[in-house]
């Protein structure tokens, strides 16, 4: 059997496409699996660094306004219908799954011209424009949101990698803590956003690092491999452990006890599965899906949340630092993200994905 899988751009589209590849896999040893990507998105560096293939088609953004930029999107389009078209053929696919992104609209129609089954998985409450386009063209729609708004759309949850979804952040903690270079026995902030980093939550964490110091919390920052920060906290006791990127989140997750960090689909996805609360910032731009996500955390009580706005080194201060102090707090507000995640996202939809081809 061979299934193509098509989501690129962030971590969320293709972090999901990659936890689904490794279940077929898992499944079924002897699947042939393709990826298809652009050369814009982090597809090129996650997808090879996990040993599958990758093929590279045209990226084509739709513009979310009439602009003269809009009349070469029918060609542009065209083109990339024409190389997803090829690599279908080229290696026989018998299903495509789509995950949004660039690289899905092209996907989705190329696999309608061809006659293949379709499937569409989509992370967010709000779905994107190629989700939207993709949802039209098949009855076979999964969401990781239980309020997705598409029509005869199945939730199952999000795909997730199994390191993430068999942590045992208890038994963990102490080896992730000595990974990163922390004491074991201090209360650990994880601050993150997302595969890029968050300015807003890089600066805010860093003006709060002498007030966090002297409250006795060690923190572990992630800043994203692409900022910069003008003034890194000195050398001292407790530890602020400052690096642009980490590959071993699980063991992130498993060395703190509260996070900092922005709600994409993904994020929520993850804490919630490994029932780790946190402090969600959502990203204030795109169409309010963030906040969406971190909503329903913090209903059910494994989270706070504050409008990007509101956020600061005394937002902080106030809000996230008696949490880290108050162990039973944070051990219920553990077990209710937790009471939200799923962690089977990614075996369930390799079946039907196996019985769609099939």
């Amino acid at each position: 059997m061979r299934v193509v899988l098509a989501g690129g751009g962030t971590a969320g589209h293709i972090e999901p496409a990659l936890a689904l590849a490794d279940a077929l896999r898992h499944l079924d040893p002897g699947i042939g699996i393709t990826c298809v990507g652009t050369e814009r998105g982090l597809e090129t560096r996650l997808v090879p660094a996990r040993g599958y293939e990758l093929e590279l088609v045209p990226a084509v953004p739709l513009p979310r306004a009439i602009t003269p930029s809009l009349l070469t999107v029918p060609g542009r389009l065209a083109g990339a219908i024409n190389a997803v078209v090829n690599v279908l053929e080229r290696v026989q696919a018998d299903v495509l799954v789509g995950f949004g992104g660039y690289v899905a609209t092209p996907a989705y129609l190329a696999a309608k011209r061809r006659g293949l089954p379709i499937v569409v998985h989509e992370a967010n409450p709000r779905a994107g424009l190629a989700n939207r386009l993709g949802a039209r063209l098949t009855e076979h729609v999964f969401t990781g949101h239980p309020e997705a708004a598409l029509p005869k759309a199945d939730y199952i949850g999000t795909p997730l990698r199994r390191e993430i979804v068999s942590l045992d952040r208890l038994s963990m903690g102490d080896k992730a803590r000595s990974w990163f270079g922390l004491e074991t026995d201090r209360p650990t902030l994880l601050v993150f956003g997302g595969s890029q980093g968050a300015r807003s939550i890089n600066e805010a964490a860093l003006a709060a690092a002498p007030a966090l110091r002297r409250a006795g919390v060690q923190v572990l920052h992630v800043i994203g491999p692409k900022n910069l920060v003008e003034h890194e906290p000195p050398p001292g006791d407790p530890q602020y452990v400052l690096l642009p990127y980490v590959d071993r989140m699980d063991l992130a997750y498993a060395a703190a006890d509260v996070a900092l960090c922005r709600s994409g689909a993904l994020t929520c996805a993850e804490l919630t599965a490994v029932g780790l609360p946190a402090a969600y910032v959502p990203l204030p731009h795109g169409n309010g899906e963030q906040a969406l996500n971190a909503e329903r955390i913090v209903r059910g009580g494994g989270g706070l949340m504050a409008d990007d706005s509101e956020l600061s080194p005394d937002w902080i201060i106030r809000n996230v630092l008696p949490m880290l102090h108050d162990p039973e707090r944070v051990a219920a507000m553990s077990e209710a993200a937790a009471r939200l995640g799923r962690k089977d996202a990614d075996i369930i939809l390799a079946r039907k994905v196996l019985e769609i081809a099939r």
